[in-house]
């Protein structure tokens, strides 16, 4: 979804909403190991100090805070008419009613990437910020042979180290599958036999 499609560049702006799951701190590493400047997005205060850790610029509690006002507060308004003010990227694989503020901080020409929709996969949008901004929307399945070797590679260098948060016996699997639903955890469990 950022490599393959090349939709990351050097010096980017992009924001993460859910940075705090597996899919999410994989993206806030790997938006960072590509040199881009990163707003991880979490729905946990705590959790902010450990997602600057991994290499987040900023990090957010979108409880206490509207994640798009703030990109528009801190970047400027997006422009029809030049590439000025938002983010270049927002990673959104939760949906629901993340969708149209995700749309309304993109700047011209930007970019909103989509690989699940965790809270909605209906999602409304205001398609007038798609063209008046001219938005590119792009889904990724990342269920590619080479997208897998290239991201092994990755770790056995050292350039990329899953978040593991916890380390379960299988005869805890339940507890492992509970802390992730309740979003207790930053990154993965991993169940072992």
């Amino acid at each position: 979804m950022l490599i393959t499609h090349a939709t990351v560049k050097k010096g980017d702006r992009v924001l993460i909403l859910g940075a705090s799951g597996g899919v999410g701190t994989g993206c806030v590493i790997l938006a960072k190991h590509l040199g881009a400047e990163v707003i991880a997005c979490t729905s946990s205060a705590h959790k902010i100090e450990r997602l600057k850790a991994l290499g987040a610029d900023e990090a957010i509690n979108v409880k206490e805070v509207d994640f798009s006002r703030w990109a528009v507060d801190k970047y400027g308004k997006p422009q029809r008419r030049s590439y000025n003010g938002g983010v270049d990227v927002v990673i959104n694989f939760t949906g629901g009613d993340t969708w149209h503020p995700s749309l309304r901080c993109l700047k011209r020409g930007g970019s909103l990437l989509v690989c699940g929709a965790t809270a909605g996969y209906d999602p409304k949008e205001d398609l007038r910020y798609i063209w008046s901004f001219e938005l590119k929307v792009m889904g990724s399945n990342s269920f590619y042979d080479d997208n897998l070797h290239a991201l092994m590679k990755l770790i056995a260098k050292g350039s990329l180290r899953p978040v593991i948060d916890k380390v379960l016996p299988l005869a805890e699997a339940r507890e492992g599958l509970r802390l992730i639903e309740s979003r207790e955890v930053i990154g993965k469990v991993v169940v072992v036999p």
